[in-house]
C-alpha cells in the first residue's frame, strides 16, 4: 500500500513533457476569436434584421463570420505545416502576387467599390480584400529583405533605398484605393524590420522624422483626410457631419461605464454607430461590457504581442534571423493595427477604416490574421525542435 502511494506521488511529481508549441498564443487567440464571434453577432443583429440584402435574418453576419473562422483556422493549420525556409524562399513571389492583386483592385469593373473605396475583388460568394493579405506578405518580404541585406544595414543607399522604392510603389497602390490605414500598418512593418535588423539608428531616426512629415503632408493635401483630422480634434463641433462616427463611439464608451449595459444591450449599434460590427466593434464592446471588457481585450492583445516578441528573440538567439524578424513583424502588425483601431474608437486618433484583428467581422482579415499566427507557431515549433537537438 505504501509502495503504491509512493509510486503515485512520484508520478505526480514527474515533470511534464515540454509542449511542442506555445500554448499561451493558442489560448489567447481562441479567447479573442470567441469574444469576437459573440460581439460581431451582438453588434450586427439590428443591421442584419433591417436589411433586405441579408434576408432580414438576425444571424446573417454571425453565420458568415463563423464560416470565415472555420476557413481561417484551416488555413492556419495549413500554414503551420510549411517550413520557414519555404516561407523565406517564396516570400518575394508572395509579395509579387499581393502587388498584382492590389493592381487588379484598381482596374475598372474588376475591383469592387464600397463607400467610395476600391478595396475588394469579387469572388462570387465572398469579397477578397488584397490589402489584408498584403500585410502578411510584407511581413515575409521585409524579413527576407533585411536578412539578405544584413551587410548593408549601415548604408542609406544600399540598405534602405531599395526597400523605400518597393514600399513607395505599394503605398501608391494602397492610397489609390484609398486605404491609408493599411498603408500605415504596412509602412510600420517594413520600418520595424529594418530597425530590428540592425539598421543604423541615426539614419533610422532621420527617416522616422521624414516619415512623420510625409504622413502629415498626405493628410493635409487630401480634403477628406483633412476633414477627418479636424473632426477627430473636435467631433462635437459637427456631431451630425464629420464628427458623427466618433461622437457616437464616445457616447458608447460613456454609456458602458465600469461594467457595461449588458451583452446585447447596446443602443449605439441600433443604426447610430456606423460599421458597428467591423471598424467600431470596440465601441460596442465598451458599451456592453464596460471598462472591464475593454481592459480584458487590451490585456489579451498585450500578452499576445509580448509572446510574438519573445518567440522572435528565441529565434534570434538560435541564429534564425528570418524567423525572428517574421515573428516580430507579426507582433508589430497586430500591435500597430489594434492600437490604431482602439485609438480611433476612443477618440485618440483620427477616424480610419481599420478593423480590430481577430475580433472584427471580415473574411480576408480573419484569414490573414490566423495564417500569420499559424506561421508564428511554426517559428516557435522550430525553436523548440532546435533546442531539443533536432534539425528542422
Amino acid at each position: 500500500m505504501i509502495a503504491s502511494a509512493q509510486k503515485l506521488y512520484a508520478g505526480l511529481r514527474k515533470p511534464r513533457t515540454p509542449s511542442a508549441y506555445d500554448q499561451a498564443v493558442v489560448w489567447i487567440t481562441l479567447v479573442l476569436l470567441a469574444i469576437g464571434f459573440v460581439m460581431v453577432y451582438s453588434a450586427s443583429i439590428a443591421m442584419a434584421e433591417g436589411d433586405k440584402d441579408t434576408g432580414y435574418k438576425a444571424t446573417y453576419f454571425a453565420v458568415r463570420h463563423g464560416v470565415f473562422l472555420l476557413v481561417a483556422l484551416a488555413a492556419a493549420v495549413a500554414a503551420f505545416q510549411v517550413p520557414m525556409r519555404m516561407w523565406q524562399q517564396y516570400s518575394p513571389y508572395l509579395f509579387l502576387i499581393g502587388s498584382v492583386l492590389l493592381i487588379m483592385v484598381l482596374i475598372p469593373h474588376v475591383g469592387r467599390e464600397v463607400n467610395g473605396s476600391k478595396r475588394w475583388l469579387s469572388l462570387m460568394v465572398i469579397n477578397l480584400q488584397p490589402s489584408e493579405l498584403m500585410k502578411f506578405f510584407v511581413v515575409l518580404y521585409a524579413a527576407d529583405y533585411t536578412v539578405r541585406k544584413a551587410s548593408y544595414m549601415h548604408s542609406l543607399v544600399k540598405g534602405f533605398f531599395p526597400m523605400f522604392l518597393v514600399m513607395l510603389f505599394t503605398g501608391f497602390l494602397l492610397l489609390s484605393e484609398p486605404d491609408f490605414g493599411a498603408f500605415a500598418v504596412i509602412t510600420s512593418i517594413a520600418m520595424a524590420a529594418l530597425f530590428l535588423g540592425g539598421f543604423n539608428w541615426r539614419l533610422f531616426a532621420g527617416l522616422v522624422v521624414m516619415l512623420v512629415i510625409g504622413f502629415a503632408t498626405i493628410i493635409l493635401a487630401s480634403p477628406y483626410r483633412r476633414q477627418r483630422l479636424f473632426g477627430f480634434m473636435d467631433p462635437w463641433s459637427d456631431p451630425y457631419g464629420k464628427g458623427y462616427q466618433l461622437s457616437h463611439s464616445l457616447i458608447a464608451f460613456g454609456r458602458g461605464e465600469w461594467s457595461g449595459v449588458g451583452l446585447g444591450g447596446s443602443v449605439e449599434k441600433l443604426f447610430y454607430l456606423p460599421e458597428a460590427h467591423t471598424d467600431f466593434l470596440m465601441a460596442v464592446i465598451a458599451e456592453e461590457m464596460g471598462f472591464v471588457g475593454v481592459t480584458i481585450v487590451v490585456l489579451l492583445f498585450t500578452f499576445l504581442i509580448l509572446r510574438t516578441f519573445h518567440i522572435g528573440m528565441q529565434a534570434s538567439k538560435l541564429g534564425r534571423d528570418f524567423n525572428a524578424l517574421v515573428a516580430q513583424g507579426i507582433g508589430v502588425w497586430f500591435g500597430v493595427q489594434s492600437f490604431i483601431n482602439m485609438g480611433v474608437n476612443m477618440g485618440l486618433l483620427p477616424t480610419k477604416g481599420l478593423t480590430l484583428p481577430l475580433l472584427s467581422f471580415g473574411g480576408s482579415g480573419i484569414v490573414a490574421n490566423l495564417i500569420a499566427l499559424g506561421v508564428l507557431l511554426r517559428v516557435d515549433w522550430e525553436n523548440r525542435q532546435l533546442m531539443r537537438g533536432y534539425s528542422v
